[in-house]
């Protein structure tokens, strides 16, 4: 029953709120860029993935995802690869479809399940990094797919893959869009929404004749871009239909290398549902830890973030 009880992370006095610890480190956080090498995986669909590594080919490597809308050069990637380089791993953020500065070559770009991406990406480093153990850690949408890869593939889970860690994760999609259309987090979903808005408006300049645009700048919620974009163009039947086959907690229970799913109680855009104390409670490899504060991807503040630490903790296998 691996349900931790007792998180050690403790929110800043001087850091009061959800909001506060989740807007924070975006405005704030300064992190040196420490990938420094960066590399374009070719896809056999005719797109490609943009690939940083960092570390000096040693035999642990840690492979990061990054959240909606975000990139390898993102402060927690970046921040994370930092504190993994300083304990010994190997680090390589990648960004999903159009999301690298470059747009993709296909009308489709990424989604919150598609784990074919991230299996391309460990199968590559397993072909070209002398890595023994490979662990995964995810962030957000980046966390969904990280625990929906290892859910799905259960036992058949490549054997260097070793542990994985995930943070602030909508493991019900549904409930998490359903969270973030509230109006206390427009301020979340206008931000994402916007860029989501001129992504689709670049690829329709791209693809004329696949996207049609026509109102899409009055879109305001996830379920609007959803059913309209990102529904259709990866094969999905409407919003609802790709929430489902996406999210991550219907596979939870496929878990079968030790994962760790760190999501804070007063976490502002995720809904009851992205709590999945049951699954925790029933698997002997699925540990869960909700700390009372830390909001979205937050968990500062200092130099090396909790998280980062946490993270480290975990994936060295030291008892919880």
């Amino acid at each position: 029953m691996p349900l931790i009880q007792k998180s050690t992370y403790r929110a800043p006095v001087w850091l009061p709120g959800a909001h506060l610890q989740t807007v924070h480190p975006v405005l704030f956080r300064r992190v040196a860029a420490v990938t420094d090498r960066r590399e374009r995986l070719e896809l056999g669909d005719g797109d490609f993935l943009d690939l940083e590594w960092a570390g000096s080919r040693g035999e642990r490597l840690a492979i990061l995802s990054h959240g909606l809308e975000g990139g390898s050069q993102a402060k927690y990637v970046q921040g994370m690869a930092a504190a993994l380089l300083k304990r010994g791993w190997d680090v390589l953020a990648w960004s999903f479809r159009g999301c690298s500065g470059e747009p993709n070559r296909l009308a489709s770009f990424y989604h919150s399940g598609k784990t074919d991406d991230l299996e391309h990406v460990i199968r590559h480093a397993i072909a070209t990094h002398p890595a023994q153990e490979i662990d995964l850690v995810g962030f957000s949408l980046g966390g969904n797919l990280t625990l929906k890869y290892i859910g799905e593939r259960g036992t058949e889970i490549h054997q260097a893959i070793n542990r994985a860690v995930a943070f602030s994760v909508p493991c019900e999609l549904a409930c998490s869009s359903a969270k973030l259309a509230e109006w206390q987090n427009r301020i979340y979903m206008e931000r994402f929404m916007k860029s989501l808005r001129a992504k689709v408006k670049d690829k329709h300049r791209l693809f004329p004749d696949e996207l049609d645009i026509t109102g899409v700048d009055a879109m305001k919620t996830f379920s609007e871009f959803d059913d309209r974009f990102t529904a259709p163009l990866h094969g999905f039947a409407d919003a609802e239909d790709y929430w489902k086959r996406s999210s991550c907690r219907r596979f939870l229970g496929g878990i079968a290398i030790p994962t760790l799913l760190v999501t804070a109680n007063n976490d502002p855009i995720l809904g009851p549902a992205c709590y999945p104390f049951a699954e925790a409670e029933a698997s002997p490899s699925f540990h869960l830890e909700t700390p009372s504060g830390g909001g979205h991807v937050g968990f500062g503040a200092g130099v090396e973030y909790w998280s980062e630490k946490r993270a480290a903790e975990f994936l060295s296998g030291r008892p919880l």
